[in-house]
């Protein structure tokens, strides 16, 4: 295995020479490269926003198309084994679902429910994190009749996965690129029902539709991944905490509700965090926002609102892939609106030095020796 790891480690630092692929490119070659180490049957690498962990866009191989919806639902509505949300905060981000559930993998809704029928008996997780946030998530599966992953082969993903993380934070927040199309769509509004079927869309929504189901070489009739994460969040109204469910299930399962997983215990009340940003393929930051109606008549739609990003809403995007912490965040956000370290020492009840201690810290992290170039960097740089 060591030999293994060497070898599939030299091919993907060989990979990250190659600056012109795009996110998509990268990640089919790296399932490609990855297999040379590890067998696996199917497999599907999605990256996230890192202040949401919803997902901006998935690569799926080997007809796992059909089911990438479900796992979704499962996701964002069920608590199960190897959630990632529990994955990315975790100190071990890489975990099988034998492994977690001791061998027992019917205690998984999502085995029960979505892989299990797909004919898979095992399936690997690994949460790709770098500079203390989520860019990603990779999932391995193996089918009946082939072995479950062995501990060694999920210290060789642990191994490779900051490679991969790191490649996909730079893609991330690579400037944005000039659009030269000449091409200016209207804000993109979808409005769906309750089983997130689309019931009517402005050109703007059309228009955005197939641009996210061509980043993630869906077929048309599809819900691209980003939408349906951002409307599934805005169903369940949070996101769910990554439990791990009652043993004894199926007996006391929920059932499904509106043609949708049943939403079992939401973490918080929180239905502000149904928004994501992402990269269009000429390199804008989008937002995609979801939001939650209710008629008189008890029906539920959901609109879907795609527009440009400002360079407020990329702080949040931005200030994660630094790695700054939630003081220097703050002061971040006062140096903004021009205040001096007086002021700042004086709003923050800390003393000048501290101050200037933490903007050594912020400077150091950022790569700049200024303020000025501390705001441009992150105002002015990705816009």
């Amino acid at each position: 295995m060591k030999e293994a790891f060497a070898a599939v480690t030299k091919l993907l630092q060989g990979l990250d020479q190659e600056q012109k692929l795009s996110s998509l490119m990268y990640r089919e070659i790296m399932l490609t490269r990855i297999r040379t180490a590890l067998g696996f049957d199917a497999a599907c690498c999605t990256t996230v926003d890192p202040s949401t962990l919803l997902t901006t866009g998935a690569v799926t191989e080997q007809g796992l198309e059909s089911i990438h919806g479900s796992l979704l639902d499962n996701e964002y509505l069920q608590d199960d084994y190897n959630k990632f949300t529990e994955l990315a905060r975790s100190a071990a981000p890489v975990r099988s679902l034998r492994e977690a559930t001791a061998g027992r993998p019917e205690l998984s809704r999502r085995y029960r429910g979505v892989l299990q029928p797909a004919g898979f008996a095992d399936e690997l997780r690994a949460a790709l994190t770098a500079g203390g946030a989520c860019w990603g998530f990779l999932i391995l599966f193996r089918r009946e009749g082939n072995k479950p992953f062995q501990p060694e082969e999920l210290q060789l993903i642990s191994s490779i996965a900051p490679l991969i993380a790191g490649r996909l934070k730079a893609m991330a927040l690579s400037p944005a690129s000039q659009n030269d199309s000449g091409v200016q769509p209207e804000e993109g509004i979808i409005i769906l029902d309750d089983r997130l079927e689309p019931v009517s869309l402005n050109t703007g929504g059309r228009y955005w539709l197939e641009q996210l189901q061509q980043m993630e070489q869906q077929p048309k009739p599809g819900l691209p991944g980003p939408v349906r994460a951002v409307c599934l969040r805005a169903l369940g109204g949070s996101s769910p905490g990554g439990g791990i469910p009652a043993e004894g299930m199926p007996d006391g399962e929920q059932p499904a509700v509106n043609g949708l997983p049943h939403e079992v215990q939401p973490a918080n009340g929180n239905s502000s965090a149904a928004m994501l940003r992402f990269r269009a393929l000429d390199g804008r930051f989008m937002n995609v926002t979801a939001s939650r109606l209710e008629g008189p008549s008890g029906l539920v739609q959901l609109a879907v609102s795609i527009t440009a990003a400002k360079a407020a809403d990329l702080q949040p995007l931005i200030t994660e892939a630094y790695g700054f912490t939630d003081r220097e965040k703050e002061i971040i956000s006062q140096l903004s609106m021009g205040r001096s370290t007086k002021e700042l020492a004086q709003l923050l009840h800390i003393s000048a030095y501290t101050v200037q201690d933490h903007l050594k810290s912020i400077f150091a992290k950022a790569g700049v020796s200024s303020r000025r170039e501390l705001i441009w960097l992150l105002y002015s740089r990705y816009q």
